[in-house]
Parts: structure tokens; sequence; C-alpha cells
């Protein structure tokens, strides 16, 4: 008899965040981000009426200036991805733009749109 799958945790969906922001690990912050909430356990459909406080704080913590891009995007990522869990393993790229669009209404700030442009995202 099949079962259901598993809930996402927070920490699989900041994991998830992470790789598709940075996936060398190359980018301290969200390097930082993601252990940040390696141990959060809970799943995502019980927090995500403050899913996205948690990552502004998170983000506030680690960069209080919103000097990282790639950390904007993570953060954004994870707030997109709570939303819509059915695409965690989607295309990378597709993710991004989506999440730029609905996280950012479209605009981003000028250093996250620069970075999306460096990275080959059309959003």
């Amino acid at each position: 008899m099949p079962t259901e799958p598993d809930p996402v945790t927070l920490s699989q969906l900041v994991h998830r965040a992470g790789e598709i922001t940075d996936p060398d690990g190359a980018d301290d912050d969200v390097t930082q981000l993601m252990l940040r909430f390696e141990d959060a356990d809970w799943p995502v459909t019980g927090i995500l009426d403050s899913i996205e406080q948690r990552m502004v704080e998170a983000a506030g913590t680690l960069d209080p200036q919103e000097d990282s891009p790639a950390l904007q995007m993570a953060t954004a990522v994870a707030v997109y991805l709570a939303h819509r869990r059915d695409q965690m393993e989607d295309d990378p790229v597709n993710v991004l733009r989506l999440a730029a669009r609905a996280e950012f209404n479209g605009s981003p700030p000028a250093h996250v749109a620069n970075w999306l442009d460096m990275v080959g995202i059309e959003y």
C-alpha cells in the first residue's frame, strides 16, 4: 500500500534553497544560512505563516547590510519553495526565476538583479 511522502522539513527546504542558489557551495553567507537551519526538523507546513519572518531574521543576522545577493536569493527561494513544495526538485534556473518574480514582485533590488544577470537568470 503506498504511503504519503514524508513532509518537507525546514532544514530540507533551506538546504535545497542553498543548493539552488549556490550549487558549488562557494558563498559563505549561503553556507551559513544552511548551517543555521541544519537541525530544523519540523515540517514546513506547520510554520508557513512565519516562514518569511524566519528567513528575514536569519538573513538580517548573517548580512545586516543586505549586501549579499546570493543570500537574499537563497532566502527568497526558501520562502518560494515553502509555498510551492511541489517544485523542490524542479530545474534550479526555473526556481530562481520564479522565486525572483514572486518574492521581489518581479523587481529585485539592483544588487540581486545584477547577480541574477551574472548567473544567467532572466526574470
